[in-house]
């Protein structure tokens, strides 16, 4: 297989950008230096967006089921008493699933590479490894060791991403330098089982402690996550042993039914790289940006960069646009990362004070200022995190006016042919899609702009039709009533483009208009 695009880096991002190359019909090759499937929990974490991306590649179901959504996440201080409550069973942002979600790593990653056997355009080789790059006007060179038999080999790409985390290969490769902060706090990492009876406190909770602070959790499939911040002078072979270990999670799971998995102890960045494309190459992920842990977000953060990427390239290796338009991913994606990093700093602040006065005053603070009804809502219904947003880049005219880059609504619908509610993303395709109740016969003749498909919202109640879908909840009337829209054009990360074909076809459109099928790609194979 001559490839299209080259991902290096096989772990959840590489992985799910290869997946949603695949489904846009890219051809793929991926690289992973490991032999095996990696077997360390070490991301633990995903979002309500996240989940869409993984709906776009159509292996949403395959990987919810394996999650663990917590109820709530409390902040409480040393004695254990809550001066901070986020009810995410009280949340919905819209987007189609629960806002917190907690996940098994190797059973995610098992996941994502089984969904590689829907497409044969995706091929995956392990053991191999990025050891150099090579640019020019048409493509990459790239050349591949094989670390099992030490055959050396290159291969010719239009494009290269680098997926390979925080070491990435392809980073240094491509000359591309990080800049940012280590912080010297370090931290254990602890990941286990728990036999049935072991759980001794079974919420999800920042344990702001001045003297250790910590972060304990229960996660998918009867498993324990647990962080605890070092002391001066602690080591990692001393806090790695198994009496320190036993002795720190006591409270939380009972040692003698908790079995390690991992225990490890780490430091936390917020470093980005300077540039995230350099010619045919891009940086996804840990390659990219890396931020502290607080707020869960440096795994999202690479979905998110994956879901952005991937549609544009396919665009570009379709001819249906100028490879200029690559250009925008960073554009798009670096404010908002940016954004989560700043967030995450700050709420690190609130979680590390190692004072035991300034611990005192942040807890009675914090309890006297959720007295007040507004900011009681503003921290319990996690209103702090910052919304997925387009700012600047391809987008219609109105950015930052209405919901021009804003992540359009994910309720379920009725469609004609289902006996059931499904989710809109399951009907809305691959590409680009024209969405509303003013959407008619004429809507398909007057657009101009990519690929796309074409849906009609009727109100709760109708009878859906060819090309319908039937609002049962009233989550898309109210939104448009709202926006004063007749229509949304979306994008295929879902980000609204528009709300008017009149504002003509985006100077980017190569190709002619020609409709999508709707439906979501074929689930992977069980």
């Amino acid at each position: 297989m001559h490839p299209d695009v080259v991902v290096v880096g096989c772990g959840p991002v590489g992985a799910l950008t290869a997946n949603l190359l695949g489904a846009r019909g890219v051809r793929t090759l991926v690289v992973e230096r490991s032999t095996a499937p990696h077997q360390q929990p070490r991301a633990f974490s995903c979002d309500d967006e996240a989940l869409r991306v993984y709906q776009q590649a159509g292996l949403r179901d395959e990987v919810a089921r394996d999650m663990y959504a917590p109820p709530t996440v409390e902040y409480v201080d040393g004695a254990g008493r809550p001066f901070a409550t986020i009810a995410l069973d009280e949340i919905d942002f819209g987007l189609g699933s629960e806002p917190l979600h907690f996940f098994d790593q190797p059973r995610l990653e098992a996941t994502l590479r089984a969904g590689f056997d829907r497409y044969p355009h995706v091929d995956l080789r392990l053991g191999v490894e990025l050891t150099e790059l090579a640019q020019d006007g048409d493509g990459v060179t790239v050349g591949l060791h094989d670390t099992r038999t030490g055959e050396r080999s290159t291969i010719r790409a239009r494009y290269v991403l680098g997926c390979d985390g925080a070491r990435s290969t392809a980073r240094t490769a491509a000359g591309i330098r990080l800049s940012g902060t280590s912080y010297e706090e370090p931290w254990l990492a602890v990941s286990g089982d728990v036999a049935p009876g072991g759980v001794r406190q079974p919420t999800t909770r920042f344990v702001c402690d001045w003297r250790r602070p910590a972060f304990v959790s229960p996660g998918a499939f009867g498993t324990h996550r647990l962080e605890f911040m070092l002391r001066d002078g602690e080591t990692a072979a001393e806090m790695t042993r198994r009496e320190t270990v036993d002795a720190l999670v006591a409270p939380y799971v009972d040692p003698a039914r908790f079995t390690v998995t991992r225990a490890i102890v780490y430091t936390f960045h917020q470093l980005v790289a300077e540039r995230w494309r350099d010619g045919r190459v891009f940086l996804l992920g840990d390659a990219a940006h890396q931020m502290p842990p607080f707020l869960g977000q440096g795994l999202c953060s690479g979905l998110r960069d994956a879901a952005n990427l991937t549609w544009k390239l396919a665009l570009v290796l379709d001819g249906g646009a100028d490879d200029t338009i690559l250009d925008s991913y960073e554009a798009e994606r670096r404010p908002h990362t940016e954004e989560m990093a700043v967030t995450s700093v700050r709420l690190g602040r609130v979680f590390l004070v190692r004072n035991r006065s300034a611990a005192a005053l942040r807890d009675a603070a914090l309890r006297a200022v959720q007295t007040v009804p507004r900011i009681r809502r503003f921290v319990r219904h996690f209103e702090f995190k910052p919304a997925p947003a387009v700012r600047r880049g391809l987008l219609a005219g109105g950015i930052g006016k209405g919901p021009v880059g804003v992540m359009f609504p994910q309720p379920s619908v009725m469609v004609a042919g289902r006996a059931a509610p499904c989710p809109l993303d399951d009907v809305l395709g691959t590409g680009f899609a024209v969405v509303g109740p003013a959407v008619g016969e004429a809507t398909e003749a007057e657009w101009a702009g990519p690929p796309a498909t074409f849906l009609r919202v009727l109100p709760a109640g109708a009878v859906p039709g060819p090309g319908d879908v039937v609002d049962v909840d009233g989550t898309l009337g109210a939104w448009f009533d709202r926006y004063r829209a007749g229509l949304a054009v979306l994008r295929p990360d879902r980000f609204v483009y528009g709300t008017s074909l009149a504002a003509g076809p985006p100077a980017w459109v190569r190709s002619p208009r020609r409709a999508t099928p709707a439906g979501p790609p074929s689930p992977a194979p069980s």
